[in-house]
């Protein structure tokens, strides 16, 4: 192969004392076609003697060897500074013990040849042999790295299953003195950060296979790993005004914002919760919602617009707010409606926990059997309403949900509790199908949640011809749906409005008739839509003047979408 200016790869492998794994892992990347520079990291004799067999039945292996062992960073940058020399300028990084997936190697070379300026790194998707310590401690490292960048765009900086360009690597190998052993992994990625040089990733299996040889020292490594941290972290501290102006200000429709947590943290809050109990997850919840607050500008001016249109709509109808409004306080209500969403699925919290304001109306639902649709909002703590109503009624609760997140959501639940019935429906668009879909539900006798207060996740339903209808809410107009009412209106079956809010640290579960059925006649449907997103939209003002700060829509809520100007008639 003769390298190119362009993008020209090669494979780097280090090596210390994988000598049995080599072969295979070799037999696996030949398919390839790439030059491959493997690094002895002053391996014990039987691995030195089986790379240099290896070296000489491999025609497109290249085999250099370190006298003394330097530790898996020393080894890949001994190998990436031979891959400058040889005029390449990529090199894909694999380990030597079999453990990542060599079928992804052609997604990785295309990312990065569509990305040649980007670092390109495996995101591990483990299976049930990963040992449970590395794991946890996968998860302390994120952390830290998302504090030291100031970003959530590093998704993993320990997977060694990565494309390195060359250029920004030496540049910053030339300057900086990196860690040479576990350290090195995501040190390096940090640092590229820093450097401008942006992470992308790509899912990937990871397996720990059952012979497998680890070098990884539990005190020794871990010393290491926290030490690194701590330089990472005061080295970012001049840094922030640089990294904050990396962050990207562009508005967005909330669809197209990432949710700020995973699978993993849902996971570490629910463990705290039941080995520390209620107390300790809330301290616990201080410096993380501290640390989200602090980066997280764009949630934080949202919050900050949102607080003062409750003000201004508050003074001008004559109305006492519950409490000083604060967009700390705000976040950190979220944050314990986490804990009242865990307790609640686990069953910790029960109907005598919270106060059903007017418990007449929904017992009515209940007791005639009928399927009902629940429109709900992202005001309180809606989770535990369906909570407590599966698991003392034995009630199945459906909700409909414009995320992708779904899956993952259901997953924890049965994990806290599989006696629980929840179901996610996951939706990108309102259809036909989705109606089909309910009215068996339905027709069950089973209950359906859906909100009514976020527009549409595709990018069909947003622009020109947004599929939203615009009403009054505090004062300012407001984008709404129409799937909801709609689909409301085609379902024929009972609607009824739930809130759950938090008014003197209980939560109060309101509950509403709002149509048995909600028509909407072909003569004048537009006005009746119009009507039915009014009188929501009033009752959501009504019950947000109640509890402000459990508002959990993070964006600019009368931000319209595709900023198109507003027109008060559906499509």
């Amino acid at each position: 192969m003769t390298p190119s200016a362009s993008f020209s790869p090669c494979l780097i492998i280090p090596c210390y004392n994988h000598g049995p794994m080599m072969a295979g892992v070799l037999e696996s990347l030949r398919p390839f076609g790439l030059p491959c520079i493997v690094v002895d990291d002053g391996s014990d004799m039987q691995t030195a003697e089986e790379l240099q067999r290896l070296v000489c039945v491999t025609p497109w292996m290249s085999l250099t060897r370190l006298t003394v062992n330097q530790g898996k960073g020393g080894a890949v940058m001994a190998a990436l500074r031979l891959a400058a020399e040889k005029g390449f300028t990529h090199a894909l990084q694999v380990d030597a013990d079999g453990q990542h997936q060599l079928s992804d190697v052609p997604a990785m070379l295309a990312e990065a040849r569509t990305y040649p300026d980007c670092l390109i790194s495996g995101q591990p998707v483990y299976d049930d042999s990963v040992p449970k310590s590395r794991l946890y401690g996968r998860y302390i490292t994120h952390f830290w790295v998302w504090v030291e960048t100031l970003s959530f765009s590093v998704k993993d900086s320990m997977c060694g299953f990565r494309v390195y360009p060359l250029k920004p690597c030496l540049q910053l190998m030339a300057k900086q003195t990196l860690g040479l052993r576990m350290d090195f992994d995501t040190e390096i990625m940090v640092r590229l950060y820093w450097q401008g040089t942006h992470s992308r990733f790509l899912p990937t299996r990871v397996t720990y296979p059952e012979n497998g040889l680890s070098h990884f020292d539990a005190v020794k490594d871990n010393l290491q790993i926290s030490w690194m941290h701590t330089r990472l972290f005061f080295g970012m501290l001049p840094r922030i005004p640089y990294l904050l102006r990396q962050r990207k200000s562009n508005p967005e429709h909330w669809s197209s914002t990432q949710e700020r947590k995973g699978l993993w943290g849902i996971r570490l809050m629910l463990s705290v919760y039941r080995t520390l109990g209620y107390n300790a997850f809330r301290l616990l919840l201080y410096p993380v919602i501290t640390y989200f607050w602090i980066t997280g500008r764009k949630q934080r001016n949202a919050s900050a617009g949102w607080l003062e249109r409750v003000r201004v709509t508050a003074a001008h109808r004559n109305i006492s707010l519950p409490y000083p409004l604060s967009t700390f306080r705000h976040f950190m209500r979220f944050g314990e409606s986490m804990l009242s969403k865990l307790a609640s699925w686990q069953g910790d919290k029960t109907l005598t926990d919270a106060v059903l304001v007017n418990p007449e109306i929904c017992e009515s639902y209940i007791a005639s059997g009928r399927g009902t649709l629940i429109l709900a909002s992202h005001l309180g703590d809606m989770e535990s309403c369906r909570a407590i109503g599966a698991l003392n009624h034995r009630i199945t609760v459906n909700a409909l949900v414009f995320t992708e997140h779904a899956e993952r959501f259901n997953q924890v639940m049965k994990e806290i509790n599989p006696q629980a019935v929840v179901n996610l429906i996951q939706v990108s668009r309102m259809g036909p199908e989705t109606a089909i879909l309910l009215q068996e539900k339905l027709d069950a006798g089973e209950w359906v949640a859906i909100v009514g207060d976020r527009t549409s996740a595709g990018r069909h339903q947003r622009g020109e011809h947004s599929r939203v209808i615009y009403s009054e809410f505090l004062g300012k107009t407001a984008a709404f749906p129409q799937g909801p009412f709609i689909l409301a209106a085609a379902l024929r079956a009972p609607v009824m409005l739930m809130f759950g809010i938090m008014q003197r640290q209980r939560l109060h579960i309101y509950c509403e008739s709002f149509a048995d059925p909600l028509v909407l006649p072909r003569a004048n449907r537009l006005p009746a839509l119009q009507a039915a997103v009014d009188h929501y939209a009033a009752r959501l003002a009504h019950y947000s003047l109640l509890a402000p700060h459990d508002w959990f829509n993070f964006y600019d809520f009368w931000q319209h979408p595709a900023d198109v100007a507003p027109e008060r008639k559906p499509d």
